[in-house]
């Protein structure tokens, strides 16, 4: 006998994920889940982020993590409010978890949350977090042959980012061979190349994001 564990937490996931994507509608608050591998510079996109689009948006940010505040002590340092999840050895956040995090948020004056998931490219395309978009990160150092290896989290995200790309002279990175990876995959969506830590092509993926938002005010 098969029992699947599986399905039922899901549906209980999604339902809270329903309750939550609620809130955010009734609030005009606009969401993204952050997917991408440790290392790939979530947290340096992030804060590019944040630079660009902090003059017209009220923005805080949950930091998914297994242990450690590192990553939500730099964004609040940079002015924004950050709520520091630890998912004490899961590999992905989960609906009931975001839901803790918001209820200590004032979302009646928040434009945009970014969630920052914990660094895996598996577990979280599963877990419906109640947001608008995913949105995932590759890093040039990663290799161009994560779509064919894991081509879940590309076909669930609704953007890509390609980070670091000021490295791309230094690794064996066929960006064409990638980005045709991506398309086949993933027909509609957007890929934005950026160097996150020096600023070099954020404002396409900003600009892009600043329309999401501007689109449920």
């Amino acid at each position: 006998m098969k029992i699947d564990m599986k399905q039922p937490i899901l549906q209980k996931n999604d339902s809270i994920a329903a309750e939550l994507r609620d809130r955010f509608a009734a609030n005009h608050v606009y969401v993204v889940d952050l997917l991408a591998s440790p290392g790939s510079g979530k947290t340096s996109t992030i804060l590019a982020t944040i630079d660009a689009l902090r003059d017209e948006f009220n923005i805080a940010v949950i930091e998914g993590d297994i242990a450690s505040s590192v990553d939500a002590e730099k964004i609040k340092a940079q002015g924004t409010a950050a709520v520091q999840i630890n998912t004490g050895g899961a590999c992905h956040l989960e609906s009931a978890m975001i839901k803790r995090a918001v209820d200590v948020l004032d979302l009646e004056r928040l434009d945009l949350i970014i969630i920052e998931n914990v660094g895996n490219l598996v577990c979280p395309t599963d877990f419906d977090l109640g947001e608008n978009v995913k949105v995932m990160i590759l890093s040039v150092p990663e290799g161009d042959d994560k779509p064919l290896k894991y081509p879940g989290v590309f076909q669930a995200a609704q953007a890509v980012i390609l980070n670091k790309v000021d490295t791309l002279p230094v690794f064996n990175f066929d960006r064409e061979a990638f980005e045709s990876s991506v398309k086949q995959l993933n027909p509609t969506a957007p890929i934005f190349s950026i160097a996150a830590t020096k600023g070099d092509g954020v404002e396409e993926w900003a600009t892009w994001l600043a329309d999401k938002i501007r689109a449920i005010q």
